[in-house]
């Protein structure tokens, strides 16, 4: 198996907050289909559908932003600008 270094933590907290993300965004969309029968106070702000959704969204910058193929690309263009 090829090694191609170490990876980012900062690529693992970006699955880390894409998935939970997902789920409480999930979660939020199902409550608005099926409200609770005893909803809290402020249930019509939707605030999991909020913050789901913006933790997909920072999940998906930060996945992409410190993923390893980018890594790798950096790595070869800071290499290559050195020879």
């Amino acid at each position: 198996m090829k090694s191609g270094g170490p990876l980012s933590i900062w690529f693992f907290i970006g699955i880390s907050l894409l998935v939970n993300g997902a789920l409480i965004f999930g979660r939020g969309i199902y409550e608005i289909l099926y409200p609770p029968q005893q909803k809290v106070v402020l249930f019509d702000l939707h605030a999991n559908v909020w913050w789901g959704g913006l933790l997909v969204i920072l999940g998906v910058i930060y996945t992409i932003h410190f993923s390893p193929m980018r890594e790798r690309a950096r790595t070869q263009v800071k290499s290559g600008a050195t020879k």
